[in-house]
């Protein structure tokens, strides 16, 4: 048969026919995307500002380098440096026990003085704020609903500073501030930039609920912390990894690393800290409050992910096979039993007590049974966790302030921590006052950045199912992490302050936006032009909302008038 395909299509000039199609797709813009080679897609390296911005600046060529190096930690400790200002600035105030603090910061104090919660008398607050040395600690077990950890943070502030406002609120300011540091080196790992990184770092420096959360002894921060720390351990992990493999695989004479079915499907990787420090932190997650469970569950399935795309990238032609023959068993050794002993640990206050509550049940109400072989004390908390997770699945009590999780990221219900109506000259309210000041402190993300968020989750999705990018489905698992699960106990009373365990998430998905807002490297300047100018519009409105928001996250008097134009919606009031 012969062909009747065009003659310009076979042979020599069907071997140059694809260049010259492209060369008439260039005259509509379009560039081939370049070719990365093994090494950089294994380990990806840095980006460098583009060599046209230096002169701008007067910077000389010879200071380039010493300043890019300076700028990967000096860069993030600024942003952290400014987050702790704001987060520490005037932290006692208001100087109240407010919303849940009336639990966390007496059960810290009774953790930390005596190794178990005590039960507090009713409308104790007033005395704990007017003379706390006055008041002495309950012997009498208290029955708490959340593990220890979040509490013996609490409790190490209260132990440095006192019992109060400052001292039960100091640690979590401190965790707070290191969060926002953690992200900056997190985002710039994930993002091999060092701006985008601390950009990320500095919109949740300027995020209402992180920003309230930070300055309120409430549990949630400190689990938000252990769990944007498990998950920066985890990146560290896969950048180790795959430096691992790039090292183990064959170079040919010219250099170039190549690719090996064999060294990707056998390559054990062998130690590997970082994956232990993860579950270090998700031990020290669920033990701060129960919800982190599905955390380790989610993050445990993603770094195995990793390692299958490692090694696919490495070459192996079964690359889930490899995995589950060389990574599974380690990855969940270095997780799993890892956390359940850090979780055990957490407890040791109320073990070595006889006092704690269900201490002694295994030797009373829970004699005989099938397990008597195992230690009392191990029985006994088991019953009180059994108890506790009873509590939580029929918690259906109405509350004013409660929501859907549906509602969260359009922040649909914010919390009020915190509410009072000084008369004018009074209690900070202006003396010119029209009218009473409001003072409040509102768990209320700043509105903008999550209204953006709501954008930047649509973009992060579209990037990971069809353009099949790991950083936005790491960010994506992230947010599901912390937000699904509560979609299940929507019958249950939940607040919009649980959000805040994914919120570094959703500034990491905000920080990936406004990078592709600003153009992909080698666009020319009139593209960057234009993004720098839409980006950062995007950013100093976010930032004002901030400022603007700030009188209701801190309990600011301002007149009533003042405070009703902040009202946005009508669900904030």
């Amino acid at each position: 048969m012969t062909s009747t395909a065009p003659k310009t299509l076979q042979g020599k000039d069907a071997d140059q026919q694809p260049a010259g199609r492209q060369q008439r797709l260039r005259r509509f813009g379009y560039a081939p995307r370049p070719v990365i080679g093994l090494r950089e897609r294994l380990v990806p390296p840095y980006t460098r500002p583009s060599e046209r911005l230096w002169p701008v600046f007067g910077i000389p060529p010879a200071v380039v380098n010493p300043l890019l190096r300076t700028a990967a930690w000096g860069g993030p400790l600024l942003v952290a440096l400014v987050a702790g200002v704001l987060r520490f600035w005037n932290l006692g105030s208001p100087k109240a026990v407010i919303f849940d603090e009336t639990y966390y910061a007496k059960d810290a104090w009774a953790l930390i003085n005596q190794g178990y919660e005590g039960s507090w008398p009713k409308d104790i607050d007033k005395s704990i704020l007017r003379d706390p040395s006055s008041v002495p600690i309950p012997t009498d077990p208290g029955y708490v609903v959340h593990p220890p950890v979040g509490k013996w943070v609490i409790g190490i502030g209260e132990q440095l500073f006192g019992f109060t406002p400052f001292g039960w609120r100091f640690m979590v300011a401190v965790l707070g501030t290191l969060s926002v540091l953690m992200l900056c080196r997190i985002g710039r790992r994930l993002f091999r930039s060092t701006f985008l990184g601390c950009l990320a770092g500095a919109l949740l420096a300027v995020d209402g609920l992180h920003f309230v959360m930070s300055r309120t002894a409430l549990l949630d921060l400190v689990l938000m912390f252990f769990v944007l720390a498990a998950f920066g351990a985890l990146v560290v992990d896969r950048d180790w990894a795959r430096r691992r493999l790039a090292a183990a695989l064959p170079v040919d004479e010219d250099g170039v690393l190549r690719p090996d079915a064999t060294i990707a499907e056998t390559l054990r990787f062998g130690w590997r800290p970082w994956r232990l420090t993860a579950g270090l932190m998700l031990g020290l997650a669920a033990a701060t409050k129960w919800n982190g469970l599905y955390v380790m569950a989610a993050f445990g399935l993603l770094t195995v992910l990793w390692d299958v795309g490692a090694r696919r990238t490495a070459g192996a032609v079964r690359p889930y096979k490899a995995v589950l023959k060389k990574d599974l068993v380690p990855a969940f050794v270095s997780t799993v039993p890892v956390a359940i002993v850090t979780y055990i640990a957490s407890w040791t206050g109320w073990i070595v007590t006889d006092k704690g509550y269900f201490r002694d049940w295994a030797g009373t109400a829970g004699k005989g049974g099938s397990f008597t072989w195992l230690p009392d004390w191990l029985r006994s908390l088991w019953h009180y966790e059994t108890e506790v997770y009873q509590f939580h699945v029929n918690l259906t009590s109405g509350h004013t302030y409660q929501s859907n999780p549906w509602s969260w990221i359009v922040l649909g219900r914010p919390v009020s921590y915190y509410y009072e109506s000084p008369s004018a000259g009074i209690g900070g309210c202006p003396s010119d006052a029209a009218d009473k000041c409001a003072s409040e402190v509102l768990a209320l993300g700043t509105p903008l950045l999550w209204w953006a968020a709501c954008f930047a989750i649509a973009y992060i999705l579209w990037r990971w199912l069809f353009r099949r990018d790991w950083r936005a489905g790491a960010i994506a698992c992230g947010i599901a992490a912390g937000w699904v699960p509560w979609f299940f106990y929507q019958e249950r009373t939940i607040f919009l302050f649980y959000a805040v365990v994914f919120v570094p998430f959703l500034c990491l998905a905000v920080a990936m936006m406004i990078g592709a807002i600003l153009g992909p490297p080698g666009s020319d300047e009139r593209r960057r032009a234009i993004g720098a100018i839409g980006a950062g519009v995007l950013v100093l409105l976010i930032i004002w909302n901030f400022i603007y928001f700030h009188p209701l996250y801190t309990g600011t008097p301002i007149p009533v008038e003042d405070w009703r134009n902040r009202m946005w919606l009508d669900t904030w009031v």
